[in-house]
Formats: structure tokens, C-alpha cells, sequence
């Protein structure tokens, strides 16, 4: 069985073609910048990297362009779209209506929707992708899976905030989580590490890249997690605030005379690292900025690997108790001197790392001592497959 993985942004569409016999991908690609003159994509079969630059108005004719490099006459993969057996599409908010993946139909899409002012750079454009797929690729089963439903395990008290119940009761505001998938998916390998059954472990996961959430994993199950009602809370990131005392928004907002859309923006695009350190949103930049002293850089730095062991400490509370710890995601994989700052800061708990291991990036590897009374990993996270999984066996089941 061969399935198209779609991950859509609001100006991108990122994709994986695999062959669910070994698992193996077998082409991917990102469309950037959709909507745009400039748009462009890079797909990539095997170690080879393709280019195509061309301004595409929609999701529909970038999804276009990207069936056609699979079927390129050069370097195609595929001799026929009926080659595709399903399509797995990642949606982030399902919010409670969502506790598994489902086939798609009229009625999911239409509570995707109602999902969509809980992530509204998210999910309108994952509609847009499954609609775009419908129109090329008619007939064909596809999938939702869900980036919050992992998080429905949360017992009521940490999924609830301390505001009057009708906010809950009316309106469903309460903490939904993100990065569900990847939390599911090393936690996973984490225990096969430990060579425990998973029922019987306690493991934190860091899920730390552009977007950034921690999550307190309980014999296979999210208990706790670090983002709230949308993917802005928890721990601050490249662009997005994090937690904030709720005073800060209504004063700016008073005070500047900000519209609700207007502060959502400053705290989803204008905050975080950036926002501290005014230089590029990138966080690679800011963190050789700050080894090489620039002063805002090096406040942005430890302001983050300390929340990070913060929340890490907080969920081994939760737990009552940690086997090990998890950094996954591309600042979790690479960012070698993120992972030493945060393990020295959990170095109370007993957790000790080799240095010189934890020097590799991206590798599958253990970087805590002998000693160490926590295990810690690096486990490069594959959410592409969770979904890839997900949907093969929706479709089975649906024979």
C-alpha cells in the first residue's frame, strides 16, 4: 500500500509518498509560499533535490504540480495515480469531538471547521488540502489525524483552567494540547529503550522546533502537556509568546488600543525569542548570537532552556516520578548546546548526559551516563509515518 501523506500550512503544502510494505519513503517535498509569485517547491527522491519554481494561487494547484513530479516521465515514482491508495492528511485541532484518527467525510470536514477558531492558521488550510486532493483524487479513502488527539487522555484537572465554568460549558475552552503524533511516537521507542512495557513507564517528551511543547506521558498516555487552548501557550518559542500572565495582554492591548486579531498576531508572530532579541526569526541565528554574546540573545537562550527544564520538572511531579527524557523535533535533535543547558539545569534530579555523545545531531541515541539515575534520549521524531500508520489501518479496517 502506497500512501500520500499532506501536511498544509496557510502557504505551504508539505508531503511524503510511502510504501507501507517496508515503510520506506520513497519521494517528499514542501510547496513554499503558496499564494505568491515566488512559490516554489523541493521535492527530493532519494538523495536527489528538484526545484520548481511557480507561482500557484491555491493549495489545488500546488497539490497539481507536486502529482506531477511524482509522475514526472525523469524522476517519477509512480506510473499512475492509482498507485496512491489513500491519503493521510494531519489536521492540528480536533479539539474534544476527536480522541483517534478517522476516515474523512462531509461530517469531518465540516468539524474540522468547527475546530478552526481554536487553530486558525491550521485547520482552515488543512481543508483546503483535503479538498484539493478530493478534486484531484476522486474517490480515493483519505484520513484526519489529529495533532491534539493524543492529549485526550488528560484527566479534568489538568485539562481545566481556573476560569468560570461557562467559558468551558459554552464555549470548550480548555487545554487541548499539539504535537500529538510526535509526543505518541518517541515516547514509543522511548520505552522500547528502557525495555519496559509501556504501561509501566513515566516519560517526558520535548518536542522542541519552531513550534515547541513538552508532554508528561504515563504508561503510554498524555497527561499533561505544556500547550493549552491553542498551539501559543507553554513554553516560549521562536515567534509565539508562550505563558504569560493574562495581565500583559489586556494591558498592551488597552494601553496600544489593540484589536483581539492584532494581539493575536503580536503574540503568535512578533513574540517569543524573536521578539526578545529583534533579530531573525530563526532559531539557529539567535543561538549562535548568543554563544557569541549578544546580550539579548544570551537572556532569550536561558530564558528558554530554563522553561523547558521547568515544565520538565513540574511533569515529573505529575508523574510522580521520570524513567526518562526525550528531545525530539529540529531544535531537540540539533541543537546540541540546547540539550547540554537543559540536563545541566535537571542535574538536582539525577540526571547526568556524556557530553561527547550528546555532541551528534539528529541520530537516534542515548545521552545520559551510566550513572544517571534518568535515562535521556534523542529521538528524531516521524510524524509523517504516524499518519502513514494511522490511515492504513483505518483503510484496512474499513474493507
Amino acid at each position: 500500500m502506497k500512501i500520500l501523506v499532506v501536511n498544509c500550512g496557510s502557504s505551504s503544502l508539505k508531503y511524503q509518498l510511502i510504501d507501507m510494505t517496508n515503510e520506506e519513503v520513497i519521494a517528499k517535498g514542501n510547496f513554499e509560499r503558496i499564494g505568491e509569485k515566488e512559490a516554489f517547491l523541493t521535492h527530493k527522491v532519494g538523495n536527489e533535490k528538484y526545484v520548481t519554481n511557480e507561482g500557484v494561487e491555491n493549495h489545488e494547484q500546488a497539490l497539481k504540480i507536486i502529482l506531477d513530479q511524482l509522475l514526472h516521465k525523469d524522476y517519477g515514482v509512480i506510473k499512475s495515480l492509482d498507485e496512491i491508495d489513500a491519503i493521510g492528511h494531519r489536521i492540528v485541532h480536533g479539539g474534544e469531538i476527536f480522541d483517534k484518527s478517522v476516515l474523512v467525510t462531509d461530517k469531518v470536514i465540516e468539524q474540522i471547521q468547527d475546530c478552526a477558531t481554536l487553530a486558525p492558521l491550521h485547520n482552515p488550510a488543512a481543508i483546503l488540502g483535503i479538498n484539493a486532493c478530493k478534486k484531484a483524487m476522486p474517490g480515493k479513502p483519505m484520513s484526519a489525524v489529529f495533532d491534539t488527539a493524543f492529549h485526550q487522555t488528560m484527566p479534568k484537572a489538568n485539562y481545566t483552567y481556573p476560569i468560570p465554568e461557562d467559558y468551558y460549558t459554552r464555549l470548550r475552552v480548555r487545554k487541548y494540547g499539539a504535537h500529538g503524533t510526535s509526543h505518541q511516537f518517541v515516547s514509543k521507542i522511548a520505552a522500547q529503550k528502557l525495555n519496559k512495557p509501556i504501561e509501566e513507564t513515566k516519560i517526558i517528551t520535548c518536542h522542541l522546533g519552531q513550534g515547541a511543547s513538552i508532554c508528561a506521558v504515563d504508561g503510554g498516555k498524555s497527561v499533561d502537556t505544556s500547550m493549552g487552548l491553542s498551539p501559543l501557550g507553554g513554553i516560549a518559542m521562536v515567534t509565539r509568546s508562550g505563558d504569560l500572565d493574562p495581565s500583559v495582554v489586556t494591558y498592551i492591548m488597552e494601553k496600544d488600543n489593540l484589536t483581539a486579531q492584532e494581539m493575536n498576531t503580536i503574540l503568535n508572530k512578533k513574540s517569543g525569542l524573536y521578539g526578545i532579541t529583534g533579530l531573525n526569526p530563526d532559531f539557529r541565528e539567535i543561538e549562535e548570537a548568543s554563544v557569541n554574546g549578544h546580550e539579548k540573545a544570551v537572556v532569550a537562550i536561558e530564558l528558554f532552556t530554563t522553561t523547558i527544564a521547568q515544565f520538565v520538572a513540574k511533569y515529573a511531579v505529575v508523574l510522580n516520578g521520570v524513567d526518562s527524557i526525550v528531545f525530539t523535533g529540529g531544535i531537540g535533535e540539533n541543537q546540541v548546546n540546547i540539550r547540554k543547558k537543559i540536563c545541566e539545569k535537571l542535574a538536582f534530579m539525577g540526571l547526568k548526559i556524556d557530553t561527547e555523545i550528546n555532541k551528534k545531531r539528529g541520530e537516534e541515541i542515548e545521552i545520559s551516563t551510566p550513572d544517571s539515575k534518568i535515562k535521556a534520549y534523542v529521538i528524531p521524531t516521524n510524524e509523517e509515518l504516524v499518519i502513514a500508520r494511522d490511515t492504513m489501518n483505518l483503510v484496512n479496517a474499513n474493507k
